[in-house]
């Protein structure tokens, strides 16, 4: 481990859900959850989110907490904008992010953009996802089986 990573406090989905959800009508508990993480991320301290933990973030803020996709994507853009946080795959996150706003699946997105280095991604999706991505000419190319 080097000096560097070894101060890097990684994140999970949790801190990051209480970061950017409101818990006005919260137990105290909650509440003080939110204060918390808003303290961690306002310390400047250098913190690390995994792609998984970024994955499960939009599924936590979509499907529990019923947000926007756009506003979903200006989650993504903020935390991609912080200057002392890292990222594990800032490539493929901010192409997910991208994607997510021009209507696509967050996961479908950072899957492809995860696999930027093979040759093909295949998919049983042959409706959504195989078609959108051929009509924007994605690499890799999205092949339905």
């Amino acid at each position: 481990m080097t000096q560097a990573t070894a101060r890097l406090t990684a994140l999970d989905t949790n801190v990051l859900a209480r970061y950017y959800v409101q818990a006005e009508q919260s137990d105290a508990g909650t509440v003080a959850q939110c204060e918390q993480a808003r303290a961690l991320f306002e310390s400047g301290k250098p913190l690390f989110v995994a792609t998984t933990v970024a994955l499960e973030l939009e599924w936590v803020l979509r499907g529990f907490y019923k947000l926007k996709p756009k506003t979903v994507a200006d989650v993504f853009t903020h935390l991609l904008a912080m200057p002392h946080l890292q990222v594990q795959d800032r490539q493929a996150l901010q192409s997910a992010c991208d994607a997510l706003t021009q209507g696509f699946d967050f996961a479908d997105a950072l899957h492809h953009a995860s696999s930027r280095h093979c040759e093909v991604l295949a998919t049983f999706d042959t409706k959504g996802f195989a078609k959108r991505a051929a009509t924007q000419g994605w690499v890799p190319r999205v092949q339905a089986l």
